[in-house]
């Protein structure tokens, strides 16, 4: 560990936001997670609403910092196309 007393204070600093980014990004993994699955059922209701809720996250891990903005609108898009497609 570091000996400058700014530094050490930062270290905690970091691991506090570290598992908070985890869990956050955890949280994101399993709403997509269940969109994927109402997807693969065919619930074209249950996947609209797991993709509105996993939107909901994706737009405050972006506010937090957890994830990039980009990436958030990549996981938004490709979970739309994917519903997109299953109405067909």
């Amino acid at each position: 560990m570091a000996n400058i007393k700014s530094q050490k204070k930062r270290v905690l600093t970091n691991a506090k936001a570290r598992e908070r980014n985890m869990a956050v990004k955890s949280e994101i993994k399993t709403a997509l997670n269940k969109t994927e699955a109402a997807i693969a059922e065919g619930d074209a209701a249950a996947a609209d609403e797991a993709a509105r809720q996993a939107g909901r996250l994706l737009d405050r891990a972006v506010a937090k910092g957890a994830i990039h903005k980009n990436q958030a609108a990549n996981r938004k898009s490709g979970i739309a196309r994917r519903i997109a497609q299953m109405d067909r």
